[in-house]
């Protein structure tokens, strides 16, 4: 088959297309999945680069995982012996380690069946930035009605949808992008925009019950004073590191404020509840843009530069 690979950590140049061999069912819970589609996520481009806490998981020296990609959305082609959730021609979508390849085997707890709604190009930009979207505000703010939230970097992978399920839960949402997309982050359920180079939102002297950096560009300590008292301040991707180990440590023992790192956690249960909200029109993906499979470097490069509108994804 073929898949986007990379023997050596470095620039989007180190992706290069190579022909592999097509994974199979060594398990009797995975699915032979045909992938259609695949997004392309800021894990993707770190791990490429060689950034040091997931090398200390993928390798120090070089990666042991040579495909990346961490959501799916494609038919089944084959299946285990226990699987009784799918059947083959099942279009599902979810999450997988390795999908920017013609072929993945997940195992079928990380799956569900894709909406009627959308297309292959919108579900795969679904799993991964919407699952961690929606499990920092149920879970982690478990965000109440009528709290006020801020996302900053709304018009991003993880906070467009953010936004959305912030609005969904009953939040009074306040969005911070650029200015170009300030129309569009509206129409996606935010009450209130803020153009980031325009205005500091620490200044604006309001206060939050719950902040979510969705591009890991701020700190702890810079959005401490727009938090209520007891006000909850999550990061999602720590871009800038040397900033977090200490301010994560440090953040909760300043009064009854919290700081909090919060990561994906990838199931079957999350999915459906994700897909029926697709279905019942409650949210939706934005893809920028769709690469084919071919143009992986391309498509590192533009995500990488920090100002994707919604998702990038690949074709195969």
């Amino acid at each position: 088959m073929k898949a986007a690979i990379f023997n050596s950590y470095g620039s989007p140049e180190v992706m290069k297309i190579r022909y592999v061999q097509q994974p199979s069912i060594k398990d009797d819970v995975r699915v032979l999945i045909r992938v259609r589609n695949a997004s392309v996520n800021t894990f993707d481009y770190l791990c490429r680069k060689g950034f040091l806490p997931i090398r200390l998981e993928h390798g120090l020296t070089k990666p042991k995982n040579l495909i990346l990609g961490i959501d799916v959305a494609g038919t089944v082609e084959a299946v285990g012996n226990n699987v009784t959730k799918f059947k083959v021609g099942d279009d599902v979508f979810g999450s997988c380690f390795g999908s920017h390849a013609e072929y993945v085997c997940p195992r079928q707890n990380v799956l569900t069946l894709m909406p009627k709604n959308i297309s292959f190009e919108e579900a795969a930009a679904v799993p991964c930035a919407a699952l961690t979207a929606m499990q920092a505000l149920r879970d982690v703010a478990q965000v109440k009605e009528g709290q006020k939230v801020l996302i900053y970097g709304a018009s991003g992978g993880v906070g467009h949808f953010a936004v959305q399920l912030a609005k969904y839960y009953g939040a009074e949402v306040t969005a911070v992008c650029s200015a170009s997309n300030i129309q569009w982050v509206r129409g996606l359920g935010a009450h209130h925009v803020i153009d980031y180079t325009k205005q500091e939102f620490t200044d604006n002297g309001k206060k939050y019950d719950f902040i979510l950096d969705a591009v890991g560009k701020r700190t702890y300590f810079s959005c401490m004073r727009s938090l209520t008292e007891t006000g909850i301040y999550i990061t999602e991707q720590p871009l800038r590191p040397k900033y977090h180990p200490f301010q994560l440590m440090v953040g909760p023992m300043i009064g009854r404020k919290k700081a909090k790192l919060h990561l994906t956690k990838p199931n079957d249960l999350d999915m459906e509840f994700l897909s029926q909200l697709i279905e019942d029109n409650k949210i939706r993906s934005v893809v920028e843009k769709c690469y084919p499979l071919e143009q992986i470097v391309e498509a590192h490069r533009h995500i990488e530069n920090g100002r994707t509108k919604g998702k990038i994804v690949l074709g195969m």
